[in-house]
């Protein structure tokens, strides 16, 4: 061929998967490898959302495709945190906003639970103590009572 218009041309779409763009087939196939590992004994892992070149319809098409669990939890603190179960047992979508509501962090966990959800030992140990001493308080108080009754 000697001239570059006789060369021929074809545009192509980008790969599709069940109707999924190829970057949603990506996400999917790592979630199920995830969800193999998870379910057998693994470590929970996660996907930041917000790192990945999608479009608002590959995200739309994310969604549909993992769909909506029963489970959903709301955190307030420094903003509010969503974690919605997704239609996939053991798939978290989850976001975190700022104080003005602004959309910080948007991830997909596959866990049991969220970790955001477990309580920190540290935690579960000054709770103990917490309780403890409400309940010294407790009987402190119905101790008094009772001998202030049988005077």
């Amino acid at each position: 061929m000697s001239r570059l218009s006789e060369i021929s041309v074809r545009i192509e779409a980008p790969t599709r998967l069940g109707g999924l763009g190829g970057g949603v087939a990506a996400v999917l196939s790592e979630l199920v490898d995830m969800l193999e590992k998870v379910a057998h004994g693994g470590e929970a892992a996660t996907i930041d959302l917000r790192s990945l070149p999608m479009s608002p319809e590959d995200r739309s098409a994310l969604q549909s495709a993992l769909g909506h669990g029963e489970v959903q939890a709301t955190l307030r603190a420094d903003g509010v945190s969503t974690l919605q179960e997704t239609g996939i047992s053991g798939l978290w979508w989850i976001e975190h906003r700022d104080a003005r509501g602004e959309l910080i962090a948007e991830l997909l966990e596959v866990a049991t639970t969220p970790a955001i959800l477990a309580a920190s030992t540290e935690d579960m140990v000054a709770a103990s103590r917490a309780l403890r001493s409400r309940l010294e308080v407790t009987h402190s108080a119905a101790a008094r009572m009772t001998h202030a009754t049988l005077s």
